[in-house]
Formats: structure tokens, C-alpha cells, sequence
């Protein structure tokens, strides 16, 4: 671990009902980096990640950031759903959601206004704080957690597939916004996808799982730089040469980790 480390895994080992869903796994992530976790379904991908939240407790190592063991949840870090309609309150506005961060963090009520008008110019809700989730579209409510966890002021932003479940051009839109966001906040993010292309295009490192750890087939498989030049974009930078040889390079390997 180096000074410029924010989350290190030391032989994270994670068992489940007496099986081992993450065998002994160990990397670092600096700070500002964006890193993208892939895999089969049932290798540990959202396991992993609430393990680093403080959610869960790991079986065996140690999660640390900046240094000090990870215990417990802290609002120094995020956690973005996939189930945005489940992730915010219903009969809360666009900005009561958003409140509910300040208020969490005991922001005196004086100074929410502001904070709140920031952050939803910033992910394009300004002209809907009014509005309750039920009138937003998918990707406006998950603009909408998004701002919630702006609204923290993180270190570190965990996304657990928090497009998955949004139409191709909404999720476009999200991926660019996001990239975005991450360098102007300079966030720290651990980002689980099953979108290898979204992997590729979002992130500066992905990291492959593989399920079914064991003698011989350790849980992480591949870690791969993403060597593709920022700013990135939907049709120039799919189109780059690297971008296809990593493409094909995680689709082989998630066939292989089926067999």
C-alpha cells in the first residue's frame, strides 16, 4: 500500500452458507482511480463491494482505507444502487431525497439549500426537485441517488450496476455524465458491471472475477490497465484498437469461467 492508496484488499476471503464465494483476493485502488469489477454471475462482484462499504465482514484479510481497517459504513463513502426505485423514498421530492444525506450528516438545515441546488445542477435535475420519483423517468431517478450521494461529499463511490437495468441511450447518456462527475469531484470508484464494453469505457483498471474459487482457481483472474485516452466517447473511442483487443480479451475469459 502506498501513501497515494485509498482502498487496499488484503487477502479478502468471503465464505457464504459454508461456501466460498471470494477466495483470498488482494489489490490496491489509488486515489482518483476508476475500477471496473467483472465476472459471472455468483463470483463475489457485489459481495466484494459491500465488503470495502463496511456492510459485510469478511471471512478472512482485512479491507483498509487509508489505512484503518474497514468496520462499519462510512459517509466518507457512497454506495450506488441498481434499484434506483427502491433507493429512494417515494413520497419524498427529488430534493427531500437529496436531503436525506445532509440530514444523515446532521448539515445544519440553513445550509442544505445550497448544497442541494449544487448537486442537482450538477447530474441536470434542477428544474425537477419538485417532482416526487414516481413522475421521473429510470435515468432521472438515478440521476437523482447519484445526487444523493454527491450530497455526502464522498471519498469513495461504490456502483453496483446502477445502469443495468436502463435503456441503451439513457445508459450512454449516464456513462458520460458519470465520467464526468468522477473527474470533477476527483472520486475514488469501484464500479461492478456485466456490461464488458461498459467496463472498458468507464474504466482506468477492470478486474475479473471468476466464480467457483478454489485450489488452482484463485477468484481474481485478471486485472487489465485500460490504456485508452481521456476524454473518452461512444462511437471514437469503441471504435480504438485497444478498446477491441480488451473487449475480446474479458469475452473469452467470461466464456472460459462459465466452462
Amino acid at each position: 500500500m502506498t501513501a497515494d492508496t485509498v482502498l487496499g484488499f488484503d487477502q479478502v476471503a468471503i465464505h457464504l452458507g459454508g461456501r466460498e464465494i471470494l477466495s483470498p483476493t488482494s489489490f490496491d485502488v489509488a486515489r482518483g482511480e476508476f475500477v471496473c469489477i467483472v465476472g459471472p454471475s455468483g463470483c463475489g462482484k457485489t459481495t466484494l463491494l459491500r465488503a470495502a462499504t463496511g456492510l459485510m465482514r469478511p471471512s478472512g484479510g482485512q479491507v483498509r482505507r487509508n489505512g484503518q481497517a474497514v468496520t462499519q459504513p462510512s459517509r466518507e463513502v457512497a454506495f450506488v444502487f441498481q434499484d434506483y426505485g427502491r433507493a429512494l423514498l417515494p413520497w419524498r421530492t427529488v430534493e427531500g431525497n437529496v436531503s436525506l444525506a445532509l440530514e444523515a450528516a446532521a448539515v445544519p438545515a440553513a445550509q442544505r439549500p445550497a448544497r442541494i441546488s449544487e448537486v442537482l445542477a450538477k447530474v441536470g435535475l434542477s428544474r425537477h426537485a419538485d417532482k416526487f420519483p414516481a413522475q421521473l423517468s429510470g435515468g432521472m431517478q438515478q440521476r437523482a441517488q447519484i445526487a444523493r450521494c454527491l450530497a455526502q461529499r464522498p471519498e469513495v463511490l461504490m456502483m453496483d450496476e446502477p445502469f443495468g437495468a436502463l435503456d441503451a441511450l439513457t445508459r450512454q447518456g449516464l456513462q458520460d455524465e458519470m465520467a464526468r462527475l468522477v473527474r470533477e469531484e476527483g472520486l475514488t470508484v469501484l464500479f461492478v458491471t456485466h456490461d464488458l464494453e461498459e467496463a472498458i469505457y468507464l474504466g482506468d483498471r477492470v478486474i475479473a472475477l471468476q466464480a467457483n474459487p478454489g485450489p488452482g482457481r484463485p477468484s481474481l483472474a485478471r486485472m487489465i490497465d485500460v490504456r485508452i485516452p481521456r476524454p473518452r466517447d461512444q462511437l471514437g473511442t469503441k471504435e480504438h484498437p485497444e478498446f477491441l483487443t480488451l473487449r475480446r480479451e474479458l469475452f473469452n475469459f467470461i466464456g472460459q469461467s462459465h466452462d
